[in-house]
């Protein structure tokens, strides 16, 4: 197979991951819907955790064991990262899903990679151009139309749904994670892949623990154990490998793209699923994150690499978005 064959046979590889990872990826909405009286977040949060960790224990031994000198150094760092972009995302996540619509969670999440844009200013001073200025502030008009639901009383008043502030702040937390990914320790991403499962693990129990003494957890029903199953071995390992085996295969700017997907593919799956309603407002939103997103892509300066990070992954590099 001469050169070019073989470059387009990768994509195509590496295309077909990425659309059946943003899907999956995307599935985790409707979980989040579904969850509410079949399994209590925490619960959910900490089982999500538990079985990725035992699979890669066996999977991922090899990789864990070449670098356990540098993960044992970055035990303290991965820990914290494990907690802010795992465990803490993945309960305000399932929490905001008792209070506010899936379509609503696929649109803000949606935010996420302006947000990592401006906290990439923040921490490390990364020029943004006008252009990205303009992406920001679009993006940020189109979450507060899906926060206040095209109500500009709501919007007047901050007068917010509590599952959209939920959500608003898993986003953030989930973007400051996202640009701590510039200086993780330098291991195979499957190593330290394994290392983040296990630290999300371990910190979901002191939550879980309040949970319980609070009087709120709810052990899975029947159909709570469904919605365990698909988000640990969906979202939370399968996606994760895929995602992995696409930015192998193509690098992860051009892969980081296909997550604007998710937002599509979540309001999609609300409507078709859990039969939600799609108005003009959402369809408003939805067309302002994607357009932030656009222009902050389109129009950046050349030298400096799109901003756009892996949501709900980790990265054998660098993720983009640092200079």
């Amino acid at each position: 197979m001469n050169a070019p064959a073989a470059a387009g046979s990768r994509a195509g590889r590496a295309y077909l991951l990425l659309l059946f990872t943003m899907l999956v990826w995307a599935g985790n909405v409707v979980a989040a819907r579904w969850a509410p009286g079949q399994v209590s977040p925490q619960a959910l949060t900490t089982l999500r955790w538990l079985f990725p960790s035992l699979i890669l224990a066996v999977i991922a031994r090899r990789h864990v064991l070449a670098d356990r000198v540098v993960l044992r150094r970055a035990w303290p760092r991965i820990l914290v990262m494990g907690a802010i972009g795992y465990t803490v995302y993945a309960s305000l996540f399932y929490a905001a899903g008792a209070h506010t619509s899936a379509v609503n969670i696929a649109l803000l999440q949606g935010a996420i990679p302006i947000l990592v844009l401006l906290l990439n200013f923040l921490a490390y001073r990364q020029p943004v151009s006008w252009g990205q200025g303009l992406g920001v502030g679009v993006t940020l008009l189109g979450v507060a139309v899906a926060a206040s639901h095209g109500d500009l009383d709501l919007l007047l008043t901050l007068g917010f749904n509590r599952g959209d502030l939920l959500m608003l702040m898993a986003c953030l937390l989930y973007a400051g994670y996202t640009v701590a990914l510039a200086t993780r320790p330098k291991v195979s991403g499957l190593a330290f892949f394994a290392a983040l499962a296990f630290a999300a693990f371990v910190t979901s129990l002191p939550p879980l623990a309040a949970e319980w003494a609070m009087g709120r957890l709810l052990w899975p029903t029947p159909t709570g154990w469904l919605i365990v199953a698909y988000v640990a071995l969906g979202p939370s390992l399968t996606s994760q490998l895929t995602f992995l085996t696409a930015v192998e295969l193509i690098g992860p700017n051009r892969a980081g793209l296909f997550i604007n997907l998710v937002p599509i593919f979540g309001a999609g799956l609300a409507v078709l699923i859990l039969g939600e309603p799609f108005d003009g407002a959402d369809a408003l939103a939805l067309a302002l994150v994607l357009g932030g997103i656009a222009c902050a892509e389109r129009l950046r300066p050349r030298s400096v690499p799109p901003v756009l990070p892996p949501a709900e992954i980790v990265t054998p590099r660098p993720p983009v978005g640092r200079g």
